[in-house]
């Protein structure tokens, strides 16, 4: 039985130290491991917005790793293709961990890699997550425009480089996010569920959550927190292909224990992803996540309704139809396109303000 903990309350870097103290995560933890610590700081907002870990919530980490004697402690990120993790972890407020704790904050982005093979994918990971002996995997609950969900496995994205994220998109996302879990296991997860975007994995709409959730096992974690936000765990790919490779299984009801009861918030709204009135609009193939983000955000804020809008990797060295918008340099054979790798939100806005609006 995977067990899956859980505790409601605001008092963010207490609760996250009384929790993993409370967990079973020293059954696991020795003392003389190093660890790494690795949270979701996929863009440079700070977590208030609703897209990335709260730095309380990694204070409370490094509090219990403390604790119990564990002096090796490190943490790392990527930040998805376009951001700068350094500028992530600045304004995110991980510089005054480093400085307080003496702890390395590594840029996964200016690391070597090696290639591991799992379920016929040869992925390139970054060589220092590859070398912690323990990964403390942080990441945030939240929707995602491609995925549904974003929440411990996909967190992993983090330790591969820019080139591989890109390709995990040719490959259709959700087999290469699995094998990647097999090739690089998290030791333990802590989610933070204090105000994640249940519409958008960009941020922008945080609802407030107030509550840790923690496991061992990341599929399992995974689907307990998908249906916090109301779907199913087959909906989501990257889930039904690490159940079909061997990853654990789903959460069931007499795996949870909670905390703190009497704090526990009302259930989290049941969102609609901001992806689904403009799926029909979209012909995607193999877009990146920070790309794909960008044109959601951007339709959204024009509230568009007619459109032919094309993006992804696969429309390199084409040329659209008639009519067809192309978004990012991937579709740079289309008469109307716009540049960036990925081009910014607001450079999509006056770009189909300009062709369609």
């Amino acid at each position: 039985m995977a067990k899956i903990y859980v505790n409601y309350g605001n008092q963010i870097m207490e609760d996250a130290r009384r929790l993993l103290h409370e967990s079973d995560i020293t059954h696991y933890l020795k003392k003389e491991m190093s660890v790494a610590i690795k949270p979701n700081l996929v863009l440079s907002r700070p977590a208030e917005e609703g897209a990335t870990t709260h730095p309380q919530v990694v204070e409370g980490v490094i509090l219990f790793l403390k604790d119990t004697g564990v002096k090796n402690i490190s943490v790392m990120e990527s930040s998805w293709v376009g951001d700068d993790t350094k500028k992530a972890y600045k304004r995110c407020g991980y510089e005054p961990l480093r400085d307080k704790y003496n702890i390395p904050l590594i840029d996964l982005k200016d690391d070597g890699v090696i290639t591991k093979d799992a379920e016929g994918c040869g992925i390139p990971v970054c060589r220092k997550a590859l070398e912690t002996d323990f990964l403390i995997n942080v990441p945030v609950l939240k929707a995602h425009c491609q995925t549904l969900l974003t929440c411990c496995m996909k967190n992993l994205k983090g330790v591969i480089p820019d080139s591989e994220k890109r390709r995990f998109h040719t490959m259709g996302i959700h087999k290469p996010v699995a094998a990647l879990n097999k090739i690089i296991t998290a030791g333990y997860n802590l989610v933070d569920g204090i105000c994640g975007d249940l519409t958008f994995e960009e941020g922008g709409s945080p609802i407030p959550g107030h509550r840790l959730i923690c496991g061992r096992n990341s599929l399992a974690v995974d689907s307990y927190c998908a249906a916090l936000i109301g779907l199913m765990p087959d909906e989501i790919g990257y889930l039904r292909e690490g159940l079909r490779m061997g990853l654990g299984e789903y959460a069931k009801e007499g795996d949870i224990i909670e905390f703190n009861r009497d704090n526990k918030p009302p259930a989290l709204p049941k969102k609609i992803n901001a992806a689904v009135p403009y799926i029909d609009l979209i012909k995607e193939d193999g877009a990146c996540s920070a790309c794909y983000a960008s044109l959601i955000h951007a339709l959204h804020r024009l509230r568009v309704r007619k459109a032919r809008v094309c993006i992804g990797q696969g429309f390199k060295n084409k040329k659209g139809g008639t009519g067809d918008l192309g978004i990012g340099v991937c579709c740079g054979g289309f008469s109307k396109f716009i540049m960036g790798c990925p081009p910014k939100a607001s450079d999509i806005v006056s770009f189909l303000k300009k062709h369609i609006v």
